[in-house]
């Protein structure tokens, strides 16, 4: 992550930095090796419970690459390249088709990259691979897509919902002109506000909309207001991104050639890092306006659609990747292709994984094994870090244990105040969540730590 040798107590890793790194997932991909012999998916598969999986199709497209962004994604791919990758996801399709055996899958996703990229026929092909390859019911799964406001247009937005898909996510980051320079990503707000139009039109029931705080210049009010303009479209959900710096991305070479000593904690503003005085003013306007906090980072609005479809829990149930850079998830291997930011590299693992045969799609060859305790610490990760929090009673149910003995830095939470008093579930309070990006590297294993030290990548 993007602190491995910050000392290892939580009071001692508050003081350092509020933002240490994002633990959307765990272990971490820079955690993942070339695994010591190929493991057969069928073999893998067979011993998980494939009742309630997540699809997810990675997408490695864009049209530009923002200053901030270190996904494994490149611009300006050429149009063959884009069309042999669909043809060759499909033929991923039917391969996984043969080695899952039955299943079933309560959500499904196009991430990327920016899946909208793609032409309408294009994201047709994959959304009826999905259906008539995969056995996915788009129509009753939860289904959705991430865009950028350059790519969306009334035939793609056509297609995805006329599919099944009910949930579109675009990245807005700021309305403000000079914001968006700051991030290297120039974008105008008459093409948000067209695409938003699009979107809506279509009918999709859910629009995301994310904005990220901490920009070059970026103050209260201006973030503030952006968080208005962004109300204005009344987005079901928004979330909203402290901005990291890392290596290899624009803002990274910018920093690097400024002789800046590392690359987190950004220090944009003159003032220093103001971070959490944007978290905080942020949360409670949105809060104000009636949007109910889920994590540090999501927030929903009340006019939101409940939650519908098969049950999925990221916790306990798997995930099937598709396309190069997408990871899966059973209890025992997370495996992907590898990852890279550099384009030079990008390009060269997207050609490995076109130049595979089905055969090649049977195994994985490059993840990270989860022994027990690493199949613990996940769990009380993804629990803790998001609504309603660590359910005890549930984690004893999959492990067998206590959470409080098995990982009894937990005690530090509460002795911290960082934890809702009174709670039967550990449940992170407001301090809590503004220290989400602390608690969860703090969680990390020391094994997980030094491969991510070794492999000299921040997330």
């Amino acid at each position: 992550m993007n602190h491995p040798a910050t000392p290892g107590t939580l009071a001692q890793r508050m003081r350092h930095t509020p933002y240490q790194a994002y633990s959307y997932s765990y272990p971490h991909k820079a955690a993942y090796r070339a695994l010591a012999a190929p493991v057969s998916l069928a073999q893998l598969w067979a011993a998980q419970d494939r009742s309630a999986l997540f699809a997810y199709i990675h997408i490695p497209f864009c049209e530009m690459r923002c200053g901030f962004c270190n996904l494994f994604a490149m611009a300006r791919p050429s149009p063959e390249m884009v069309e042999r990758y669909v043809a060759q996801v499909v033929q991923q399709m039917r391969v996984l088709d043969r080695v899952l055996g039955e299943r079933k899958f309560a959500r499904f996703a196009l991430g990327g990259g920016t899946p909208t990229f793609l032409s309408a026929a294009q994201l047709q092909t994959l959304l009826e691979g999905a259906r008539d390859i995969l056995g996915i019911d788009l129509q009753s799964t939860p289904a959705g897509i991430e865009a950028s406001p350059e790519t969306v247009t009334p035939e793609r937005m056509a297609v995805c919902r006329s599919m099944g898909i009910d949930r579109v996510s675009l990245g807005i980051q700021s309305f403000a002109a000079a914001e968006m320079r700051s991030l290297a990503r120039p974008q105008q707000n008459e093409v948000v506000t067209r695409a938003i139009g699009h979107i809506r039109a279509a009918g999709f029931p859910t629009l995301n909309l994310d904005l990220i705080y901490g920009i070059g210049g970026q103050t209260i009010e201006s973030l503030l207001a952006s968080i208005d303009s962004a109300l204005a479209f009344r987005p079901e959900e928004l979330y909203l991104y402290p901005l990291y710096v890392r290596q290899h991305t624009g803002l990274g070479k910018i920093a690097n050639r400024k002789g800046a000593a590392s690359f987190d904690p950004i220090v944009l503003n003159q003032e220093g890092d103001s971070r959490m005085q944007l978290y905080e003013a942020a949360r409670d306007h949105l809060r104000a306006r009636g949007y109910v906090q889920v994590s540090m980072r999501m927030f929903r609005a009340p006019h939101a659609p409940s939650e519908s479809g098969p049950s999925y829990c990221c916790q306990n149930d798997g995930m099937v990747g598709l396309g190069t850079g997408a990871r899966s998830y059973t209890r025992d291997l997370h495996y992907s292709t590898d990852y890279a930011v550099g384009r030079a590299d990008t390009i060269g693992i997207i050609d490995n994984y076109l130049a595979l045969d089905a055969d090649s799609f049977t195994h994985a060859h490059h993840g990270f094994a989860l022994g027990p305790d690493e199949q613990r610490r996940r769990y009380v990760i993804q629990s803790l870090l998001t609504d309603p929090g660590l359910d005890p009673a549930a984690y004893t149910q999959r492990f067998g244990g206590d959470c409080m003995q098995d990982l009894p830095q937990l005690h530090e939470l509460g002795e911290l105040g960082l934890l809702e008093e009174g709670a039967a579930i550990l449940r992170l309070n407001d301090r809590g969540y503004e220290y989400a990006d602390t608690i969860g590297p703090w969680l990390a294993s020391e094994d997980v730590r030094r491969l991510m030290a070794d492999g000299g990548t921040t997330c």
